[in-house]
């Protein structure tokens, strides 16, 4: 296998930055310790933040595809770089609900922590102009954001990651509130191109809570100003690598 060298930066956004590399089909994925909220009006800095959503993001996609979700990842290259594959990403936000929280409680007008009966899956037009709307099966269809066949699988695949990493998280006292996803389309050749996972799974994409008392151990410590920001990310960088 021929080394993969850096070559220039393609895209810079909120949290990461992507770099070509000499092999066309392979990015290399650099996470930052920038933090926004609130379409980016909030801004700030979360010390090694980059480091943790690197190694944790890692871990998480490598026990999915041992569970046959497919996804951009291919391996750790150093604490804050991860190669993966080229990807043309969805602009859809996919959100994967189990408890009452966030945009869910003030839409509905619901109290944060209510535990759904079953997941609730939501689709965002990723548009931070428009900041990110609710969009539901037939906008994305029409405005043709996805294929049905594309879309079946993506619900398909969401409900699955979600059942995974509930698992998983519950083995080390954490509780999946809820995450964002993104998908996109991964050209296995010149004619056909398959749907998986992209992005990253970390504190930042995820709302984690301890089992046992309740702490928000993710980026609303962050967006509500709740203090402790590193030291929650640490925690979830820890009680993942307690399990081998």
């Amino acid at each position: 296998m021929n080394t993969v060298k850096k070559l220039e930066k393609i895209y810079e956004g909120k949290a990461k930055i992507l770099y070509s590399t000499n092999r066309p089909k392979l990015l290399i994925q650099y996470f930052k310790d920038d933090a926004t909220a609130f379409d980016a009006t909030k801004r700030g800095t979360i010390l090694e933040k980059g480091i943790f959503n690197n190694k944790i993001s890692g871990r998480l996609f490598e026990l999915l595809q041992g569970k046959g979700i497919p996804t951009h990842f291919v391996r750790i290259l150093n604490d804050r770089e991860m190669l993966i594959k080229k990807i043309e990403i969805l602009p859809l936000e996919v959100t994967v609900r189990n408890i009452v929280a966030g945009g869910m409680s003030k839409l509905l007008g619901l109290e944060e922590g209510i535990v759904l009966e079953r997941p609730v899956l939501e689709y965002h037009y990723k548009n931070d102009s428009l900041h990110d709307p609710l969009i539901n099966d037939d906008h994305i269809l029409a405005l043709k954001l996805a294929k049905p066949k594309e879309l079946r699988k993506i619900k398909m695949l969401s409900l699955k990651i979600n059942d995974i990493l509930r698992s998983f998280f519950s083995e080390i006292g954490i509780t999946l509130v809820d995450f964002k996803l993104e998908f996109g389309r991964y050209a296995i050749n010149a004619q056909r191109r398959t749907i998986i996972l992209g992005d990253e799974i970390s504190p930042d994409t995820c709302r984690l809570w301890d089992s046992s008392t309740k702490e928000k151990l993710d980026k609303d410590r962050f967006r509500r100003d709740l203090g402790n920001v590193k030291e929650a990310y640490q925690q979830i960088f820890k009680r993942i690598f307690s399990i081998k």
